[in-house]
């Protein structure tokens, strides 16, 4: 797990927040601070979290892919792809800009626990 944690993140589902904080460090550094804002958690990603949760028996995967593809559109492939580059990493752009969406799935669903509307369980606790 990385040193580095977002806001209400606990690192149960994502392994290392560094893509994301370099990601916000580019965007900082060429004055994108609407990308910046986009990739943060807003009342809207908690509204519907809180809509999908409500429903028992909403599994984690199915959370990821919801907020997958909504974080995706929020992401800018290029500046994703400098992000990932810093890291040591080549991808190309949709890559990173995929990579990235699930670490905001990953972050936006560990701040769920945080504020208590379930409990994540890692596999072998589920039997």
């Amino acid at each position: 797990m990385t040193e580095w944690l977002p806001p209400f993140a606990s690192g149960k589902i994502v392994g290392s927040y560094d893509p994301l904080k370099k990601y916000l460090e580019v965007a900082r550094r060429r004055g994108r601070e609407d990308l910046i804002e986009k990739a943060l958690i807003g009342d809207d990603d908690l509204r519907l979290l809180r809509e999908l949760t409500y429903r028992r028996g909403v599994s984690v995967d199915s959370l990821m892919a919801a907020f997958e593809s909504r974080f995706y559109e929020r992401v800018d492939p290029h500046i994703a792809a400098e992000a990932y580059k810093s890291l040591g990493f080549r991808v190309d752009d949709e890559v990173a800009r995929r990579m990235l969406a699930r670490i905001l799935a990953g972050w936006l669903i560990e701040a769920g626990e945080y504020w208590k509307l379930y409990k994540l369980q890692s596999s072998w606790e589920n039997g």
